[in-house]
């Protein structure tokens, strides 16, 4: 979701305060509780409308913090094209599939699947990158974390039925659309502020939901809005997507990519023990054990990168 113009230019270091550590924490944290925060949501709030309308309203914040501050518009009108593809891919396709998925599997595991997205990032990159070759160690890392998905997914199958199969297998496709999406946008090098990056991908990819929600799941007036589901879904909007995209872009100039990157690793045991401990989540050791595979193989493919861009994932 980020270009590389956006932050590979800067060869500068600010000093760093006792902000850096708060807002590395914050992002942890925040991307932790998503993955429960949405599968409250849906309790009351139909996949497809309720992911719509939290990137609409993030949208609306996203505009007005940057408004005065930074180019609002793209310079070329092939950036449109690529955003346009890149925010349906990222957004529409990845964001549907993984609200649809947590009706059926739980957050925990949700988190543990949409992990996957440096795997095939790893893949695309080694096709549209050059400079970003496959490696042996990171081919290694990608198959044990394959096969940990392997295992969640045999694990859906076998006791928790059809549609959780599907579920968990819909929230990594959606994932490996993520990837693509964040590979093709650095290729492109957009030249746009980030978080005007988000927004147009946002816009580009709120669209085709909200079309889908209203034509499958009805008018969004008719929906049963509790004080909960509104709460869920603004703390989606406004916490888990404005606030931490700004946050992150304000990091990257100030941390290391490595540890950036150790964001990816810690949301989904967060994901996990907050599933556990506050949504009355259980887990199999045998799913528990295909996690660690999971994030095993993720770190083998995040070791050594520190000249790489870091690959986010948030719920």
């Amino acid at each position: 979701m980020k270009a590389k113009s956006a932050w590979a230019n800067h060869n500068w270091r600010p000093r760093v305060g006792w902000g850096v550590p708060v807002a590395w924490l914050t992002l942890c944290v925040v991307w932790s509780s998503t993955w429960l925060v949405i599968k409250t949501g849906l309790r009351d709030l139909p996949p497809i409308s309720y992911a719509g309308i939290r990137f609409l309203l993030a949208i609306f914040v996203l505009l007005a913090v940057s408004a005065g501050r930074v180019r609002m518009l793209p310079q070329r009108g092939s950036d449109y094209a690529v955003l346009a593809f890149t925010g349906v891919l990222m957004f529409a396709v990845n964001y549907g599939l993984l609200f649809w998925g947590e009706l059926h599997v739980s957050s925990g595991l949700a988190a543990v699947l949409q992990a996957t997205i440096p795997i095939f990032g790893m893949l695309s990159a080694h096709l549209l990158l050059p400079d970003e070759p496959l490696r042996l160690q990171k081919l290694l890392g990608a198959m044990l974390a394959l096969g940990g998905v392997a295992m969640i997914c045999e694990r859906l199958l076998g006791f928790s039925g059809l549609m959780a199969f599907w579920g968990g297998l819909g929230i990594v496709f959606g994932a490996a659309g993520a990837a693509f999406s964040n590979v093709l946008l650095k290729a492109r090098v957009i030249q746009l502020a980030p978080a005007m990056i988000a927004a147009w991908q946002m816009i580009f990819g709120a669209a085709p939901l909200l079309v889908t929600g209203f034509l499958v799941e009805g008018n969004p007036a008719r929906f049963h809005w509790s004080a909960l589901s509104i709460f869920c879904l603004l703390y989606l909007a406004v916490i888990g997507s404005a606030l931490t995209f700004l946050l992150l872009y304000w990091l990257l100039p100030r941390m290391t990519v490595a540890r950036l990157q150790a964001i990816s690793l810690i949301t989904p045991p967060g994901a996990v023990a907050l599933g556990w401990a506050i949504g009355g989540e259980t887990f199999s050791l045998w799913s528990l054990l295909g996690a660690c595979f999971v994030l095993a193989g993720v770190w083998m493919i995040f070791r050594r990168a520190e000249a790489s861009e870091p690959v986010i994932q948030e719920g």
